[in-house]
């Protein structure tokens, strides 16, 4: 579909998600499930970020080693992505977090925003859209939308599921942006919910639905 998207192959993230598709899975079941598949997803859109060398020494020895070279920004989309956040704080225990609120009009499914707690100038040169479903697109858009009018230099989707309609909607858009997801679905229903799918995922993740 697009030489940007990345859709995990790993076993650990299939037998996961299909624990968390299934309805009769609770909220907290639900929760530590996309902490433990956000991990796997980040630790693959994360294997290209740059380093820098970094002397230290052991117990033993002096050691050459790295550090991360470039600052990185967490961006959680309200509510769903402050399920993902910290599996990524656990792996960028340094990384900044900000968050964006957006809700999808549900009548003509388009974002509005309501929420923005960036800071006046960028202070991160990576960012890592965080968004559990990428249904119509129209969210993550609004999202690297304001990231890049922020002066973000490098910007990252990773999720969870996604729609081939979103896929398309966010590479059409931006396609400079990379999409990193455990699944890719077959569709939207005409509500504009990822089918198969796991329903709404801020709902399920915090016991509202």
């Amino acid at each position: 579909m697009t030489a940007k998207l990345h859709v995990s192959s790993h076993p650990l993230v299939r037998e996961k998600l299909t624990r968390l598709r299934d309805e009769r899975t609770p909220p907290t079941a639900f929760r530590d499930l996309v902490d433990q598949i956000a991990t796997l997803v980040l630790y693959e859109a994360t294997a290209d970020l740059a380093l820098a060398d970094a002397e230290i020494r052991t117990p033993l020895a002096p050691y050459e080693g790295a550090r991360l070279k470039e600052a990185v920004g967490l961006v959680p989309v309200l509510r769903a992505g402050i399920g993902m956040v910290e599996a990524a704080l656990d792996l960028l225990p340094e990384a900044q977090v900000w968050h964006i609120g957006l809700f999808r009009d549900e009548r003509t499914l388009r974002p509005i925003e309501y929420y923005n707690k960036l800071p006046s100038e960028a202070t991160a040169q990576v960012c890592l859209v965080l968004d559990p479903m990428l249904a119509t697109g129209g969210s993550a858009t609004a999202t690297v939308d304001v990231l890049k009018k922020w002066g973000a230099k490098r910007v990252k989707y990773v999720g969870i599921i996604a729609a081939p309609e979103g896929v398309a909607t966010l590479s059409k858009a931006h396609p400079d942006v990379p999409i990193h997801v455990a699944a890719l679905d077959d569709h939207l229903n005409e509500k504009g919910y990822i089918v198969p799918g796991l329903g709404d995922a801020g709902d399920r993740q915090f016991g509202t639905g």
